[in-house]
């Protein structure tokens, strides 16, 4: 995703300078939002930014939210161009920061929330066992000392 976001910077710059045309600028976000949508439909592209536990218990969750990420950048390159055909550039400089930042916001809210809703349920869910080992092992708990001899001792 890095080297994407560098290359789209690199090239939406280049070829704005180039065509010297103030219409490229208007539909330039469209472009970018509909690529970046295309690599968000890979499934599992959040995982790698989610925590231990959250990519061990919901990893579906996260797919789910990471579709609709993917459906935003549609949506925001579909309104970019129908605000920018439709209305002034004054108009434009208004809906398109608003709804970039707000529906962002939102939905990184709405994400977080629904992947931490969904991971404590499916914790506490567990049997006992299952779940200190998970806890445990994704370094959400420390194994007491207590604990560690006597499991040690059993073996």
């Amino acid at each position: 995703m890095e080297w994407l976001s560098l290359f789209l910077v690199i090239a939406a710059g280049a070829a704005t300078l180039l065509t010297d045309d103030p219409r490229f600028v208007l539909f330039k976000p469209s472009v970018i939002y509909s690529i970046v949508g295309v690599v968000m439909l890979k499934p599992g592209w959040m995982n790698r930014y989610l925590p231990a536990i959250a990519r061990a218990v919901a990893p579906d969750v996260a797919t789910y939210v990471g579709f609709v990420w993917a459906g935003l950048m549609f949506l925001s390159a579909a309104l970019n161009v129908f605000v920018a055909t439709a209305f002034d550039l004054s108009i434009w400089a208004v809906v398109m920061p608003a709804f970039g930042i707000g529906s962002k916001v939102v939905l990184m809210l709405a994400g977080f929330a629904a992947i931490r809703f969904t991971v404590r349920r499916r914790v506490r869910a567990m049997p006992e066992a299952e779940r200190e080992a998970l806890l445990i092992s994704t370094g959400e708990r420390v194994q007491s000392p207590s604990l560690a001899t006597s499991a040690a001792g059993k073996l």
